[in-house]
């Protein structure tokens, strides 16, 4: 299907999911109008204008989350919008200011603009299973958590979950104003998300593996749940496109614990001097399962999980390896 002509919006798009967001895009024929925090820094802006197709069809656009209203005029004359920009922080002084505010309030700045234009047929936000497993619900093997799981505000405040309250409140506020006002809205869930970078700088998510090849001397005990970067862009693609997608998807190819991640690096590059031992700590994060039964509906073909990681180690050596 061409998509050629159709203007679309992707919010924070020098982000590591948004690049990839943008370039799938600009393959299958969109103009995208792309919200950076500053067009002139050439970190944000150098490697999504090299993209194929971004001299014609990319326009970058100077944007804050929390200033009124600065997103009217970037959405004007969309026909979809992207809402990716939030912030990924998990080390924060000040959790109002630094990530709350930011995802809930920003969430709702972009959707008030979308409210204005009658042209947009779709809003996709990029929200994160964070949203949906903290809320005091036992987990284990055995259990699988899908679309229908929310975390709870107060559950993850009292946990000092800073991140997971802010990707709960700000999807939760986003259901409520989209319903209000007649916004088709879907939310992309994914884990944690890995794969090859397009953007020069590392993510918040890049950083355990990162660590691990640069010889860090324990690996935590902790697991993860991972999904490629690529399966997530491609998501919010087909979410877009596909008339019947709705609600919320929950994004996750598999579990790992460190332990095994571990392994696979060492399969895959002898060479590397990965850590030996696991840190002496309890488990951070227990052992469960994501459903994909929403996602495949999308027609998703998950990326596995040992590829992910081959491409991961690979792009992460190309960026940073006199790191």
């Amino acid at each position: 299907m061409s998509e050629t002509g159709k203007v679309v919006c992707v919010t924070g798009a020098s982000g590591y999911i948004a690049s990839w967001l943008v370039n799938f895009l600009l393959q299958r024929g969109y103009t995208v109008k792309a919200t950076v925090r500053d067009p002139s820094d050439p970190k944000k802006s150098e490697h999504l204008l090299a993209l194929d197709g971004a001299k014609d069809r990319l326009h970058l656009f100077k944007a804050e989350l929390l200033d009124d209203g600065v997103f009217d005029s970037v959405v004007d004359g969309c026909v979809g919008v992207f809402h990716t920009a939030s912030p990924v922080n998990h080390n924060v002084k000040d959790p109002q200011a630094e990530v709350i505010d930011p995802a809930l309030k920003g969430t709702l700045n972009v959707l008030r603009s979308c409210a204005k234009v009658r042209s947009i047929k779709r809003v996709v936000i990029t929200s994160s299973i964070a949203a949906l497993m903290f809320n005091g619900r036992p987990l284990g093997p055995h259990i699988v958590v899908d679309e229908t799981w929310f975390s709870d505000p107060d559950y993850c405040e009292k946990s000092k979950l800073w991140y997971a309250l802010s990707k709960t409140l700000a999807e939760d506020a986003a259901w409520k104003f989209t319903k209000q006002n007649g916004i088709d809205m879907i939310s992309i869930n994914p884990g944690l998300v890995f794969g090859p970078l397009l953007q020069p700088t590392v993510n918040s998510s890049m950083e355990p593996i990162l660590k691990l090849i640069r010889g860090s001397e324990t690996y935590p005990n902790t697991t993860y749940r991972l999904i490629d970067v690529r399966d997530v862009a491609n998501a919010h693609v087909l979410a877009f496109e596909n008339s019947s997608a709705h609600g919320r998807y929950p994004l996750v190819e598999g579990v790992m614990h460190c332990t095994e991640i571990v392994q696979v690096l060492r399969e895959l590059d002898p060479a590397l001097r990965l850590p030996q031992r696991c840190a002496d700590e309890e488990l951070v994060m227990p052992m469960f399962r994501v459903s994909k039964d929403k996602a495949k509906t999308l027609g998703i073909n998950f990326t596995p999980l040992e590829v992910s990681i081959k491409d991961t180690v690979e792009s992460l050596k190309e960026k940073f390896s006199s790191g």
